[in-house]
């Protein structure tokens, strides 16, 4: 709805327009750069749900300069879902974890520092290799043709400049996200100091905040009492479908938890796991967590599950408990990039028309890339002290 009430107002339009037409030949480096950030938000605080505003403005542009709907869409799902499988200080993965594990946050960070500039440094050449060879070829696409992206194709002379009232929109816009972004953030967690930064908010707040800046927007736009009704109404519309995939995919875990299938898994995976030591028990618990993960989805969740059962077994292994946790996010963060119980990969999907099966032919050798490299990381962790070293 608020995104609605931006484009209703023009502003969203002629900022996207300017901004294609400013990296018309600089792809490359928009790829970039909002992938680093995204994957920041997803190593420092798990940045997922709150990707999923971003879609209606980033999708447009990267198919405006030329690129196809995957393109736009991997930027955000990829750029954070990386950042999320190598956290660093992630409280809803890491943090969660730790304390599950009974380990100070800062246990194995260096290791998972390093994952963190590895394996997005991966990513970001994989999807910008993909990326270009788009451009230059687009029968090469993956993605199926949406009718509107030949009329953000088309138009590539200098858009007009745009007025104060637009930038005013603009910036109000990039300031809700901010603000969104600094509200979930548990500053606590990183710095005791920080409690007064840290504002709890979540998805209630967030509805609140989202509202009431379309309010604001609607009245700097002009758009008047109907107008305005009228474009949250259709804002609101436009996200049922991806509302209702969520709602499925959350289903389907519920429906596994409840009927024990997931205790059942969990049980056997234990099993597995009490048999082996040294540098194969960090790859043996980040095999064993990969069912898991695609069971429960939510990081949380895993972690709370898995960590009271898995963490003790490092001891009798003669590894830092620090690689249990490790390799519990690493396989969550890998399988919450494609599997189809998440609501984060659905709605995603969804919001960017981007089919499910095409997304899958796009990312799979990614997947065994990032498996054979999370692999080696904890093989290694397993037999070095930065395996469980501090920062």
């Amino acid at each position: 709805a608020f995104i609605t009430v931006t484009m209703a107002t023009g502003a969203l339009d002629a900022g996207i327009g300017r901004l294609t037409h400013r990296y018309r030949n600089q792809g490359t480096v928009l790829i970039v750069i909002l992938m680093a950030v995204f994957s920041l938000g997803g190593t420092t605080y798990g940045m997922a749900e709150e990707t999923l505003g971003f879609y209606a403005l980033i999708v447009p542009i990267f198919v405006a300069l030329g690129y196809d709907r995957i393109v736009g869409a991997v930027v955000i799902m990829l750029g954070a879902g990386i950042g999320t499988l190598a956290s660093t200080v992630n409280p809803f993965a890491t943090g969660v974890a730790s304390a599950g594990a009974d380990i100070e946050l800062g246990n194995g960070i260096v290791l998972r520092a390093i994952m963190y500039v590895v394996l997005t440094v991966v990513t970001i050449l994989y999807v910008l290799r993909y990326a270009n060879k788009v451009k230059k070829d687009p029968s090469k696409s993956l993605a199926a043709p949406v009718p509107e992206d030949e009329q953000l194709q088309a138009d590539e002379a200098e858009p007009p400049p745009m007025d104060g009232r637009q930038k005013l929109v603009i910036w109000i816009f990039m300031l809700t996200f901010a603000l969104m972004i600094f509200s979930v953030i548990p500053w606590a967690d990183f710095n005791e100091n920080w409690d007064t930064f840290t504002l709890g908010w979540y998805f209630p707040e967030l509805a609140a905040l989202f509202l009431v800046a379309a309010i604001i927007i609607g009245l700097i736009g002009r758009l008047g009492e109907e107008g305005m009704v009228n474009a949250i109404v259709s804002g609101m519309g436009d996200f049922m479908g991806a509302a209702l995939i969520i709602a499925v995919a959350r289903g389907v875990t519920v429906i596994m938890n409840n009927a024990g299938i997931t205790d059942t898994v969990l049980h056997s995976l234990e099993g597995v796991a009490t048999s082996v030591s040294g540098p194969l028990f960090g790859v043996v618990m980040f095999i064993v967590n990969i069912p898991l993960a695609f069971l429960v989805p939510s990081s949380s969740g895993h972690a709370t599950l898995a960590m009271p059962i898995m963490a003790p077994l490092a001891d009798f292994a003669g590894v830092s408990r620090a690689i249990v946790v490790t390799a519990y996010q690493s396989a969550s963060g890998w399988v919450n990039l494609f599997t189809p119980t998440s609501a984060i990969v659905m709605g995603g999907l969804t919001l960017a028309k981007v089919g499910y099966d095409r997304y899958l032919r796009f990312v799979w050798p990614l997947l065994v890339i990032l498996f054979v490299i999370v692999c080696a990381f904890l093989a290694f962790g397993s037999v070095s002290s930065l395996g469980g070293s501090l920062s």
